[in-house]
């Protein structure tokens, strides 16, 4: 079934209504909130390189109501453990086992990319560019796989005990682009109505 433009238009004007909504309600919560959820939320929003959906997503899949004990435990939730293949003398590594949230998966690999573009002087970024950065396509994709699995360790012990990854850059939440529009509309407000 075919919809007539304008009757696309209207959908999609609803559809964008809806999501800018949900984004506002969200931003609200990340701002003006004092639960533990969105304190861990902000603490990931601290670093350089973690933006509102990758730090939302990770708490409240992962962070805000699982007690992970271990990092294999919580590599093994992302689906982002090794699968190694051993038979008699052969032995093989297949990949990732990609049992875990495939959300977070995706999110995590996005967040790695991110990593290494805004925090280059981070110990993790170092080390993916030692040993990966001078590879072929296929080999970078493998290599940010593994930077995924060890940022995913790293942002865990930074959100559970304040232990920020070595060579990280912070930059506080509120002093992000998107949350330093608001505060200035803030204060639009408050001095107009003043």
């Amino acid at each position: 079934m075919q919809l007539q433009p304008h009757t696309r238009a209207i959908t999609l004007e609803v559809i964008l209504r809806a999501v800018f909504g949900v984004e506002a309600e969200r931003m609200a919560k990340i701002r003006d909130d004092k639960t533990p959820h969105v304190e861990k939320v902000r603490r990931l929003l601290n670093l350089k390189g973690i933006g509102d959906n990758g730090a939302w997503l990770l708490v409240y899949e992962f962070f805000a109501w699982r007690l992970i004990k271990n990092r294999r435990e919580l590599a093994s939730l992302a689906g982002l453990t090794p699968t190694p293949f051993s038979s008699g003398e052969s032995r093989r590594e297949q990949g990732i086992s990609k049992a875990g949230n495939r959300r977070v998966r995706f999110m995590i690999t996005e967040l790695a990319w991110g990593w290494l573009r805004y925090q280059p002087e981070s110990e993790l970024s170092q080390w993916y560019m030692r040993r990966f950065g001078r590879g072929n396509k296929r080999l970078r994709k493998v290599g940010i796989i593994a930077l995924a699995r060890k940022l995913l360790i790293a942002l865990w012990k930074y959100v559970e005990g304040g232990e920020a990854p070595a060579g990280a850059e912070e930059l506080g939440w509120d002093n992000k682009p998107r949350f330093r529009a608001v505060k200035s509309r803030r204060k639009k407000e408050v001095l107009q109505t003043g």
